[in-house]
């Protein structure tokens, strides 16, 4: 049982390390800004959702999940 809460916890750690890794450098590489993203500006105000971004990501995610549980 606890053999399988500590691979839990790995898993997890190491899916947030690359999120946070992703989030961190992504601005370099075109993540945050791309086409689909949905930007709204009026006057001081900005609203941003990174509509695209979120997806690619939730794919990228997905796929790895799916290759730990393999």
């Amino acid at each position: 049982m606890f053999q399988e809460f500590g691979k839990m916890l790995i898993g997890i750690g190491i899916v947030l390390t690359i999120v946070g890794l992703i989030l961190f450098f992504g601005g370099k590489f075109g993540i945050g800004h791309l086409p689909g993203d949905i930007v709204f500006k009026k006057g001081n105000f900005t609203f941003y959702f990174p509509l695209m971004s979120s997806i690619i990501l939730s794919v990228v995610l997905t796929l790895i999940l799916w290759l730990f549980r393999k």
